[in-house]
């Protein structure tokens, strides 16, 4: 069943209601619930599918050549993932997607997009390009990435973690996951990142209240 707030997904910006039951009918786009932990993408295993997370969360997690895990990023509402792998048609990504909540997935055959513009004309066209411009949100998050590891120190990381997450979530209370997921994303051990977020609330330099949490600018020297 197609989602009520389907338009509301990124990719389908600019489309009516009508335009968006079309392009899913046209290509063969399906919808799946799956709960919370699964895996719905593995590290190099084949795949034909676009992945788009219509509602809940997941983590992007990286294998290294000695079989250990890094979470990359986390993913939420109208996230694309699996674009690599379905247009490369390659099974040798070292990267899977694990649900950290309760989710439902769209998924799009990437070869179905690719020969649907003739019957889909204008539709099409703003598909892609909104495609396109995922693609390039992508891209930002990991130069975030990149940026966020290169701090030298952990507050700094703390820090410009809370200013990225401000922004992409427009406002200054933002939502941060548990300690754990947190240290994995932060690529820190979980009592030093503890200690350390004790110590800025103590200064004054975050407020925390359960997952939120709130930088305090003004106290950054």
């Amino acid at each position: 069943m197609i989602p009520a707030d389907i338009q509301s997904v990124p990719l389908f910006k600019g489309l009516s209601r009508n335009e968006v039951e079309k392009f899913i009918n046209f290509t063969g786009t399906t919808f799946k619930s799956y709960p919370r932990g699964e895996r719905i993408l593995e590290a190099f295993a084949p795949n034909a599918n676009l992945g788009i997370i219509i509602t809940g969360e997941a983590q992007i997690l990286t294998l290294d050549w000695l079989g250990n895990e890094t979470v990359g990023h986390v993913i939420d509402s109208g996230a694309l993932f699996g674009s690599v792998s379905a247009i490369l048609g390659e099974d040798l990504i070292a990267t899977s997607v694990r649900l950290t909540t309760e989710a439902t997935v769209m998924w799009i055959p990437y070869r179905s997009l690719l020969i649907a513009g003739p019957n889909l004309g204008r539709t099409h066209g703003i598909v892609m390009k909104n495609l396109l411009e995922t693609f390039s949100r992508k891209n930002v998050l990991m130069m975030q990435k990149v940026e966020l590891l290169s701090q030298k120190t952990l507050r700094e990381r703390v820090i410009l973690y809370l200013i990225q997450r401000e922004k992409r979530q427009e406002s200054e209370w933002v939502k941060v996951p548990g300690r754990v997921q947190l240290a994995k994303e932060l690529e820190c051990n979980r009592s030093a990142l503890t200690r350390e977020i004790s110590q800025m609330q103590n200064e004054g330099l975050v407020e925390v209240d359960g997952k939120l949490m709130k930088l305090n600018k003004e106290k950054i020297s």
